[in-house]
């Protein structure tokens, strides 16, 4: 199917009201002329009958005065024949035949205006009858006056075409001014398509033209996905940075270990460098794996998943798995997890990688003091609450931030510093919220997701 361009469209949308609206008022403009052209010509009959009828009872119908004679030679633009008949029937003057009305019409006393057919021509004719006296015969004498329909009908064409010439003009002035108005109202449009051409990789800055009201709402959307863009190259930039800077030291370890192995000169050196380049392999391949599960978290689209996802039975799956790790560590796991089904619209493995890091977390940065870990799992009107708690060493609010920054380490122990990160954007990524607080002894993370939809 073709697509037409704004302009036509526009011009189109225009011009075709306009033109039903003219050719209404062409309709309009022809009956109206029919109408009076009907009226004019119908008061000429009559006129003339009436002359006519004047003469006749003077003179006896032997002669008719000048003013009388000039309207049957050009009444309306044209000859005008007559007849009259004395109340016996006897012809008294004027054509010998006159056009006969329809019997419906044919009414003595009043005046009858009716169209009928002379010599095989058109014509309209007025009759009407008048009591008078002529050479001693009184009673009612038949005057008929008629004229031929082509004068009128040439009359109503000239009328209608003069009409119709002016309205012409008039649409095709419209057309001409619609369609280079147009233009010239787009030109705005087309400056802002020079802008737009003007975006690159390079340069996403917001758009900053003066530009009309109705397309003010579209220029916004894009300079807000412009920004959204340039604010997600950042972030890529970002974290190739990041991760490139955080992979060179220990895959130069992995290196360094691998040419160490191979330099060995015993094989008790070897195999003590080997457990070495074990654990640094180890070691990178949970970077990267935390890493790529960061940046899966942070492209996550909201409600991208299929079906919802049911947080009990995913957290009792959880504290199962981690209960033999928590117990190897001398910890024992709690869960406190509301009766019912709480469903949110999350990706369930990355719902359980997000858990598994709260407790990884609190397992590694609690210290020597820790012996508890709870899951609780909540809901009210502020949504669905899933809280990892400890009783370990805690943390202050001070470090919340750098807990949450990536690569950060508050504490010594060993890790990759993406823990949390990687939460809160699992969370933010699900349209939920991530917050911590200290507790009198340990600290508690809340992760508040909203309840999927229903339907």
């Amino acid at each position: 199917m073709r697509r037409f361009s704004l302009r036509a469209r526009l011009t189109a949308i225009i011009l075709v009201p306009l033109l039903l609206t003219v050719l209404a008022l062409a309709i309009w403009a022809s009956r109206d002329a029919q109408q009076r052209a009907a009226d004019r010509f119908d008061r000429s009959l009559l006129v003339t009958a009436l002359g006519i009828s004047r003469d006749t009872a003077f003179t006896g119908g032997d002669a008719l005065s000048r003013e009388t004679r000039d309207l049957l030679s050009d009444t309306s633009g044209g000859p005008v024949f007559y007849h009259v008949y004395a109340p016996d029937g006897v012809f008294v003057t004027g054509y010998a035949t006159p056009p006969v009305p329809p019997m419906d019409e044919a009414a003595g006393g009043a005046f009858a205006y009716f169209d009928a057919t002379y010599q095989g021509q058109s014509v309209r004719a007025v009759r009407f009858s008048d009591l008078m006296t002529i050479d001693g015969l009184s009673g009612e004498f038949t005057f008929t006056v008629w004229q031929d329909l082509t004068l009128r009908d040439g009359f109503v064409r000239s009328l209608s075409q003069r009409t119709y010439v002016v309205m012409l003009t008039l649409v095709l002035a419209v057309a001409f001014i619609v369609w280079f108005g147009v233009r010239l109202g787009l030109a705005p449009l087309l400056d802002l398509e020079d802008a737009i051409a003007q975006r690159s990789s390079e340069d996403l800055s917001p758009i900053q033209r003066q530009i009309p009201v109705e397309v003010r709402g579209i220029v916004g959307r894009l300079n807000t996905l412009l920004q959204e863009l340039s604010a997600t190259m950042r972030t890529k930039d970002d974290f190739i940075s990041n991760a490139a800077h955080q992979l060179r030291n220990p895959i130069a370890g992995v290196l360094a270990l691998s040419e160490a192995v191979s330099a060995a000169k015993t094989i008790e050196e070897s195999q003590e460098r080997s457990r070495d380049l074990l654990e640094a392999s180890r070691g990178a391949a949970k970077l990267t794996e935390d890493l790529l599960a960061l940046e899966r978290a942070k492209s996550m689209r909201p409600n991208a998943t299929a079906e919802p996802v049911d947080l009990s039975s995913a957290l009792r799956g959880i504290a199962s798995d981690l209960k033999g790790t928590c117990a190897a560590a001398g910890v024992v796991l709690e869960t406190d997890i509301a009766a019912g089904s709480a469903h949110c619209q999350i990706d369930r493995t990355l719902f359980e990688q997000a858990v598994t890091n709260l407790v990884t977390n609190a397992l590694t940065h609690a210290g020597p003091t820790l012996t508890r870990i709870d899951i609780a799992l909540e809901v009210d009107q502020g949504g669905i609450a899933i809280t990892v708690s400890d009783d370990g060493r805690g943390l202050d609010e001070k470090d919340f931030h750098a807990a949450l920054s990536r690569f950060a380490q508050v504490s010594q122990a060993p890790g990759t510093g993406l823990g949390l990160p990687i939460v809160q954007a699992i969370v933010e990524g699900a349209c939920g919220t991530l917050s911590l607080k200290s507790l009198p002894v340990g600290l508690s993370v809340c992760m508040t997701l909203p309840p999927a939809m229903a339907g």
